[in-house]
Order: structure tokens, then C-alpha cells, then sequence
């Protein structure tokens, strides 16, 4: 028997809703590495799989990490609200680009423009962040298998079950 889908619409809608985003591996020796993810989008080949934006030069070690095991965890972070998930899978892979993923780094990098100003951050600041020229892009993709939420307060790092309620 197949386990439910773990990226459910409405998880899906939220976690490609151009959010804060990081991307976590580590390699066979439990070293962790850390990146700052630049998008995310439903891959088309399949629903429950995810396509994320990563600069290639700042993601060589996670895509090393990815390489050697698959493992990936994922934090998606809405900044004005801190509503948070944590997305964890196992077949993360390195993924050839596509004009779709390319024509999302711009509106993604306007829209953390905006979420980022409520909380005081300069746009000069975000921009510099989150800039990446088109030919540095690189897309990890994975499939979901565990949830868990993380906005700050009681529930934080509880495990989600499939279909449940975002935090």
C-alpha cells in the first residue's frame, strides 16, 4: 500500500507561496550544510514532487551532500507571520533547469522584498541577498515525505500527519 502524499494542496500552495527559505543536507558523516533556497514550484512531472532554487556557486555543498545520500530537510518560513514547516525527504537529487524555473527567481526576489520589509529589512539588503544570475541557477528536487511544523510556540516540531491542518 502507498503512504498518502505528503504535499497536499494546501501545503503545496503554502510552501510555493515565495516564502523564506532553507535547505538543509548532511553528508554520510552527519556534517550539516545549509543553503538559502531561491523559490520553489510543484515540479510538472509530478504532483507530489518539488522543484527548489538554489545559486549553484553557495550550493556546492548541499548538492555534494545530496549527491552522496538523498537526504533533505526544508524550512519554509512566511516572515511576517513566522507561520513555519519543515519538509523532509529522502531522493533529492540535483535536476536539470527549465525556463520555468528560471522566470521564477524574479518574481520570487520581489515578493521576499515586500514579506521581508514588514519585519525591517532593506530592499537593497534582500536584493543583494537573494540575487543569483539566471546561468548560476540550479534546481534540487525531491518528493516530501515527512512534515512537521515549526511555527514557534507548542506545536514546534511536531510531525504532521498527511491531510492535516497547516500550522
Amino acid at each position: 500500500m502507498t503512504p498518502p502524499t505528503v504535499l497536499t494542496p494546501a501545503l503545496a500552495d503554502f510552501v510555493t507561496s515565495h516564502l523564506s527559505i532553507h535547505i538543509a543536507a548532511s553528508d554520510d558523516h552527519g556534517v550539516a550544510t545549509l543553503v538559502r533556497g531561491l523559490g520553489c514550484r510543484r515540479d510538472p512531472a509530478t504532483a507530489d514532487r518539488l522543484r527548489l532554487l538554489v545559486a549553484a556557486p553557495q550550493a556546492e555543498p548541499v548538492l555534494r551532500a545530496l549527491a552522496a545520500n538523498g537526504r533533505i530537510a526544508v524550512v519554509f518560513s512566511e516572515p511576517e507571520s513566522h507561520r513555519t514547516v519543515q519538509l523532509k525527504g529522502h531522493d533529492a537529487h540535483r535536476a536539470e533547469r527549465d525556463p520555468d524555473d528560471t522566470a521564477l527567481l524574479s518574481p520570487y526576489i520581489d515578493t521576499l522584498v515586500v514579506r521581508l520589509a514588514t519585519v525591517g529589512t532593506p530592499e537593497a539588503f534582500v536584493r543583494a541577498l537573494l540575487h543569483c544570475p539566471a546561468e548560476a541557477l540550479c534546481i534540487v528536487r525531491f518528493t516530501p515525505d515527512e512534515v512537521f511544523g515549526q511555527t514557534p510556540g507548542p506545536q514546534a516540531e511536531q510531525r504532521l500527519a498527511a491531510g492535516s491542518a497547516l500550522p
